[in-house]
């Protein structure tokens, strides 16, 4: 049996929804699997249910969470339209009604207080307290931007656990066009939509302490499952004679989608290839015909329906019988 448990949750925006269900699902199929996980990280939407599930929150009332407060949430006024020129010059939403919604959820909560380990991938859009001379030699001290894993580990670097759990949340689903910066950070799915890789690096980190020091894991000791938001069937069709030709106006929105998706994939290449057996990647795909963008909540009943198919459940008793293996 695995020495340290770990559980990756994907970014996706509303589509965590189907995130929830399926943690119910398999906590139903497995009981106490939860109970068992050592760290949970969580990108965007993931970081939402990871800081969740660390505060002691129920996939149930996390299901609730998205029902009865999603469409607050993603609430585009016709007046932020007007302002925002359609939101050709601004983003789409406003994070008042996220910063609302997280803080009545995790309250005063700080990392250190949360009862796991956690991973909050962000990233900061300006690291101020850089230096600006490019003769530095060590180039993480120099002013740029670049990724921002949060987290709640002992050890040497532990600058994040005093952070306000609410507030990572915000900073870790700043979706770009959806949401603006937090604080300046943007959502982490730019460079982790998939956190299962940053997850595994951290919990391997020289530096970290474990008490005691016997339970600190090798990677021989880990078990991962990764959880998707659902799979969406896209493409842009090409081929050899058919060779795709686009500027910047017609790439800028497919391009988003389409990086999330690549470095999803890359993490999930990455783990399998590191863990083996010992890691399993949900992400089930939705019917060819079902599209849908991470802020339609009016598709939530489908993601509920979707959640309820017979071959869900089959899965579920997959990943369960999985999980008595190796969890």
């Amino acid at each position: 049996m695995a020495k340290f448990r770990i559980l990756a949750l994907d970014g996706g925006g509303i589509r965590g929804l189907l995130t929830a269900i399926m943690l119910g699902k398999i906590e139903a199929a497995s009981p106490g699997f939860l109970s068992k996980v050592d760290l949970i990280a969580g990108t965007s939407t993931g970081g939402i249910l990871a800081l969740g599930l660390a505060a002691g929150r129920t996939p149930d009332q996390l299901k609730n969470l998205y029902l009865k407060k999603g469409k607050k949430i993603f609430d585009d006024s016709w007046i932020d339209n007007i302002v925002d020129l359609g939101n050709l010059i601004g983003a789409k939403y406003s994070l008042d009604n996220l910063e609302t919604a997280a803080k009545q959820e995790l309250g005063n909560l700080r990392l250190k207080d949360l009862k796991k380990k956690v991973l909050l991938c962000a990233f900061d859009l300006d690291n101020k307290d850089g230096k600006t001379g490019v003769n530095d030699p060590d180039p993480t001290r120099l002013r740029q931007w670049k990724p921002k894993f949060f987290h709640n580990f002992s050890g040497t670097d532990e600058k994040d656990h005093d952070l306000l759990a609410y507030k990572v949340c915000l900073y870790t689903s700043a979706a770009p066009t959806y949401f603006p910066s937090a604080d300046g950070y943007i959502d982490g799915g730019v460079v982790a939509s998939n956190p299962s890789m940053a997850a595994l690096a951290q919990a391997l980190d020289p530096r970290n302490r474990f008490d005691p020091p016997a339970t600190r894991p090798t990677l021989d000791d880990i078990t991962l499952l990764s959880l998707g938001t659902g799979t969406v069937l896209q493409f842009i069709e090409s081929g050899p004679n058919n060779d795709v030709d686009w500027g910047q106006a017609q790439w800028v929105q497919p391009l988003i989608s389409l990086m999330l998706d690549g470095v999803t994939g890359v993490a999930d290449f990455q783990c399998k290839q590191l863990l083996n057996q010992r890691y399993r990647r949900l992400a089930p795909v939705f019917p060819a015909n079902f599209k849908m963008d991470m802020d339609e909540v009016g598709k939530m009943p489908d993601l509920v329906k979707f959640g309820e198919t017979p071959a869900m459940q089959t899965t579920i008793n997959d990943v369960a019988a999985w999980l008595q293996q190796q969890w």
